[in-house]
This record gives C-alpha cells, structure tokens and sequence, in this order.
C-alpha cells in the first residue's frame, strides 16, 4: 500500500480568451501538488504561462514544463511527424519558456512531462526518449520527467540516472498492456468511480483494464486533466478517498522517495 502519493494536473491549457473544461485552475491548485503548466505550443500563451506558475508558487505547487506537438489546433493531440531532434527541440524550446517563468516567480522547474501524442509517441520511440532524456542530463539533471511505468521514457530515464517518477491515470483507462487508452474525448466520468479506481491503485497496486482484466500497476504520482468534465469534483472525491484512508498526498520528492 503506497503511504504517500503526489497528485499531478495538466494546467494552464487555454490559449487568450479560448478555454476548455468547466473548472478553472485557480480552483484545482489548493488540492494538488504537482502541475504540470502548458507551453505555448498545444495550448498556453505567456500571460496565462505567468499566471499558473504564480499560482503554483503561491500553493507551494511543484512546477512543471507541459510541452507537447505544435498543434494548437488539435490541442496536442494529434501526431506530427519529424525527425527525433526536431521533436526534442521542440520541447527545448517549450520547457525553457516554462522554465524562465518559475525563475521570474522565485521557483525551479520540478519535473518535465511531455504531453499528449507527443507523450505516447515517446512511450513507444526509445531514439525520441534518449534524446529528450539527454538534453534533460544536460541541462536540468534534478528535474524529474513525468511518464508511464512501461514505456521506453522510463527505461531510457532509469538507464540514464534522470530523476523518473511513475504516473496513474486517474480519469483515463488502460489496456491489458498497462498503457493508458488515448482518447481525444474523456466525456464526463463518475467522480466516485474514480476515487475507488485510485484507492484500489494506491492499496493493492491494481487496476482494472478495458476488457475486465486486473493488472498490476506501480506509481508515484496520480494524474488528472484540468479540461476533463468535473475535475473539480474527481479530485475532491478522490482527495478525500485518499485521506480518509490514511494516505499522505506530498510533492513528488517525498512521493518518490518511497
């Protein structure tokens, strides 16, 4: 049963006047302890950059770098093809914009965690993984990166010495692979059926797949989506599952040290 456990969301998603979901982040920040703060590129602009990283310096919200595919349009969710380098300067370029932010704010940058396709093409591209993981080496050795257990981030992170942390997917669902189901599209989920969901992850390391099968799953940080339907509520419900329980929601230092 893990004892303590970060919880993560995707922030700062919007762009100007645009915005997507039903729950702003000023509402979402108090309840998390990591965020993960859009980049300019799938979504974010340098107002709206400034503004959530002073929010998450204010709630003592560890910082992270969001970057994802050039695709405002698609919201980062659509593949775009281009050599390793190109993709990794890409996010060179992103997680310095985010970087240079929380320096403004008195703050470093905690962890890097690609988004969206970007975040499932370096899942399975190991040439993509080692090259994002490099540059981290290089320029931000202490900064954690975000990802999924099995993917070809994590070993090339491990085999590197880069600080990893694990995800769990609160409001999205997994194959019998132990990889999240990507989905353009969340719909609104039940916050209670999440919050069981997390309980069930966080005591007995399982999860239950799309086609019924329980699988084992390892993790030190919970991830959920600010534009996600109700996300004000699934973290509530699911904050208040954890605590009730006994587990101690921490940054993500305290969470990975377990």
């Amino acid at each position: 049963m893990r004892e303590v456990v970060d919880i993560n969301c995707d922030m700062g998603e919007a762009f100007g006047r645009w915005r997507v979901g039903d729950t702003d982040d000023i509402s979402l920040m108090p309840l998390i302890s990591s965020a993960n703060i859009a980049a300019g590129f799938h979504a974010g602009d340098p107002n709206l950059m400034d503004e959530t990283v002073r929010l998450a310096a204010e709630h003592g919200v560890g910082i992270g770098a969001h970057p994802g595919y050039n695709d405002l349009q698609g919201f980062g969710r659509r593949k775009i093809a281009g050599t390793a380098r190109e993709l990794v300067n890409d996010v060179i370029y992103q997680v310095g914009a985010i970087r240079e932010f929380a320096h403004r704010h008195g703050v470093r940058l905690q962890h890097v965690k690609p988004h969206g396709a970007l975040y499932m093409e370096m899942a399975v591209n190991p040439e993509l993984s080692q090259i994002f993981v490099q540059y981290m080496r290089t320029v931000e050795p202490n900064a954690a990166i975000f990802c999924m257990g099995g993917s070809a981030t994590y070993q090339a992170a491990r085999e590197a010495g880069q600080p990893v942390v694990r995800e769990f997917y609160a409001d999205r669902d997994y194959d019998d692979s132990g990889s999240i189901v990507f989905t353009r599209d969340a719909g609104r989920p039940d916050p209670a059926a999440i919050a069981r969901k997390v309980l069930r992850a966080c005591r007995d390391g399982k999860v239950r797949t799309v086609k019924g099968h329980d699988i084992d799953i390892a993790f030190e940080s919970i991830c959920f989506h600010s534009d996600t339907l109700g996300a004000f509520e699934i973290v509530r419900q699911m904050r208040e599952a954890l605590v009730g329980a006994g587990i101690r929601i921490a940054p993500v230092q305290a969470a990975a040290a377990r």
